[in-house]
């Protein structure tokens, strides 16, 4: 008897798929709602990204010295706080030619763009460094990173309350948002009478009252008392320093790059609260099912937005807890919104990693949070975590997927063959093996393959071998 394939025909290898694959492809044929266009005026991205690297060059100087003086994951580099030891610091200054201060400073503006990153005593190339010089997108978010952590990057006034600092930071996005409506210099009275504002209606918005006998009067909080003049030209000062605006002579004005991170923001913003699913309003399930018919680069805006909207800590709690449920899909789905969160969800990722059902999807997230490439992160996998995350994603793609997508997945198995694919499938014990052992064998074109992988599925079901 003969077929047209022989029984042990060799699989073309390809490297494996992230998971997130298989709903990426489910998910193509929706159309795509024409991206709005940035005010007139407006420069070009490429030039957006001159400016940002023009503004970045000291910082990627410093990473890049990094990169090559220390190595990657060099030692010492650190001092436990994200910031240079002192030895290092000195190497720096006398290999640029700069002061210990200013390698400082740009070492912390490096940081807080991504194009370097610190664990503990050891620091790495940010993968934004990699791609500074051929990719405008990244030099882009990188700024914009900086953008967000304004208040991180000048220092704060010392001799203020720390809870009218926070109110003058929660306030400036509406600053902010004024300037760029108003496309020009803005006295930095208006801006004071702005700013006053909206801090008396954060004050109001958190202001209730209790219920039943109240103690004593106490004395009003400091922050109620503090003149906000000082720290109004604190955090012009500071979005000054990043980049986002000018500011003398009683004024201030955005610069390009300032006036387009803002209106990204406030799209953002806007995309989110339009969303047909509500997926910012939603818990992370919903979110997820909701981000499954977007496109990738949609989906991270989303899952942005709905980070943005929830403490971190208690989002990375919902979105662990939907990858535990049975629908792989939304399991891919979760950790690509945890790789939107970075940094902040590696412990909790850290202790998933011992769970079989997420154990596999654990290891890669953390592989490339430790600079490993998304291409070669899957060599972290053994080769049963390997072939177990091969019939979860096959599960995502027999249930939402189409029988075509279902055939092409097969390429994607570490196996050189049918048969030894089909044996350690059995063997890995995934609890979706049969269903989608069924599923590729109605879907497989080839009839000795189909029956094959039917037999498969029978000595599964019933436990014989």
């Amino acid at each position: 008897m003969t077929s047209r394939i022989p029984r042990d025909s060799r699989l073309r290898l390809v490297r494996p798929r992230p998971l997130a694959a298989a709903p990426t492809a489910v998910n193509q044929r929706r159309p795509r709602r024409p991206a709005p266009r940035p005010p007139e005026g407006t420069p070009a991205p490429a030039e957006l990204a001159r400016m940002a690297r023009s503004h970045l060059a000291a910082a990627a100087r410093v990473a890049r010295w990094a990169d090559v003086a220390l190595g990657p994951g060099s030692d010492g580099a650190g001092d436990g706080k994200a910031t240079l030891a002192d030895t290092t610091a000195e190497r720096a200054a006398g290999d640029l030619g700069l002061t210990a201060v200013q390698v400082r400073a740009d070492w912390d503006t490096a940081r807080l763009a991504g194009l370097v990153e610190v664990h503990g005593d050891s620091a790495r190339p940010g993968w934004r460094l990699r791609a500074w010089d051929r990719d405008d997108s990244a030099v882009l978010r990188g700024w914009v990173a900086l953008f967000d952590a304004w208040s991180l990057a000048y220092p704060e006034p010392a001799d203020h309350e720390p809870a009218a600092v926070a109110e003058v930071v929660s306030a400036m996005p509406q600053v902010l948002s004024f300037l760029q409506l108003s496309a020009g210099p803005v006295p930095v009275e208006q801006l004071l009478d702005l700013l006053e504002q909206r801090v008396t209606e954060l004050r109001t918005e958190r202001c209730e009252i209790p219920y039943g006998p109240q103690p004593e009067p106490v004395e009003p909080p400091r922050s109620e008392d503090t003149p906000l003049a000082p720290l109004l030209d604190w955090a012009l000062h500071a979005l000054a320093s990043v980049g986002a605006l000018t500011y003398g002579d009683g004024h201030a004005t955005l610069t390009p790059l300032g006036s387009w991170a803002v209106w990204v923001k406030l799209e953002q913003i806007c995309v989110a609260a339009q969303s047909p699913a509500g997926n910012i309003e939603a818990v992370a399930e919903e979110m997820l099912r909701g981000c499954a018919q977007l496109r990738p680069n949609a989906a991270r805006a989303e899952y942005r937005a709905w980070l943005a909207a929830r403490p971190v800590g208690s989002a990375v709690t919902e979105l662990i807890a939907a990858a535990r449920g049975d629908d792989a899909l939304l399991r891919g789905l979760a950790f690509e919104a945890l790789r939107v969160v970075g940094a902040p969800a590696e412990p909790d990722v850290r202790a998933v990693a011992e769970e079989p059902t997420l154990r596999p999807y654990a290891l890669l997230w953390l592989a490339e949070h430790d600079g490993a490439d998304a291409e070669d992160a899957h060599e972290v996998l053994t080769r049963q975590e390997a072939t177990w995350l091969w019939v979860d994603t096959a599960a995502a793609v027999a249930d939402h997927g189409e029988a075509p997508m279902l055939v092409r997945h097969l390429e994607s198995a570490v196996q050189p063959t049918v048969p030894m694919l089909l044996d350690e499938v059995r063997a890995v014990g995934h609890p979706r093996t049969v269903q989608v052992l069924v599923a590729l064998a109605a879907a497989h074109p080839d009839p000795a393959l189909a029956k094959a992988v039917r037999r498969a599925a029978f000595q599964v079901h019933t436990g014989g071998s």
